[in-house]
């Protein structure tokens, strides 16, 4: 038996459980948010940002994530070119963290959104746990590609010697973040209760 059988929701801010009136939505006691026995138009909300980053991953990982400007001569670099320039450096394990967390790591997230809302909307019985295991991973990783942004931000911030050397956060900085934020955003407007109610 689900609680929602019983008539009792959870607030999505505070976790506080409590049985919701029969039209399906009240606020939260305790917080005062909006709580309702699913989250609305969760499914759609989802597809939307999942789809928006998936057309933000191409720019990240074509367009320069910076420029290092040096006595007068610039270098732009991609992600991948960054990989490439690490391996050729014989900075594998450095190399391997990078390629993970830039392109692996996003690339995984929205494999598996795709793969929960698919899922969701077949109404498939299958592996309920795992698919509520795997959304939870999705959630918990999402915070931490972040890391690259707050690297390139710091460097920027950081060496800006004038005509010496600079760096400058370039178009794929920004289309990796959005990319970061949108996969975020979908993560979090998915219900997993949906996963459930099969």
């Amino acid at each position: 038996m689900r609680a929602r059988d019983v008539g009792l929701a959870s607030c999505h801010t505070c976790a506080l459980v409590l049985h919701l009136p029969g039209s399906g939505h009240t606020h939260c006691p305790r917080c005062g948010a909006a709580m309702h026995s699913r989250k609305v138009n969760s499914i759609s909300t989802s597809w939307a940002f999942l789809l928006a980053a998936m057309i933000a991953y191409l720019p990240a990982n074509l367009y320069p994530v910076m420029t290092v400007v040096s006595f007068g001569k610039g270098q732009s670099d991609t992600i991948m070119s960054g990989v490439i320039y690490l391996l050729m450096h014989g900075d594998w394990p450095l190399a391997l963290i990078v390629f993970v967390a830039s392109v692996l790591v996003p690339l995984l997230k929205m494999l598996a959104l795709v793969y929960l809302l698919i899922s969701v909307q077949r109404r498939s019985h299958l592996r309920k746990q795992q698919r509520t295991r795997l959304y939870r991973i999705v959630e918990l990783v999402g915070r931490w590609s972040m890391v690259d942004i707050f690297v390139v931000a710091l460097l920027a911030a950081l060496v800006n010697v004038g005509a010496i050397a600079t760096i400058e956060p370039g178009v794929g900085a920004i289309a990796f973040t959005t990319v970061v934020v949108l996969t975020i955003f979908a993560a979090t407007s998915f219900d997993p209760r949906l996963i459930w109610d099969q």
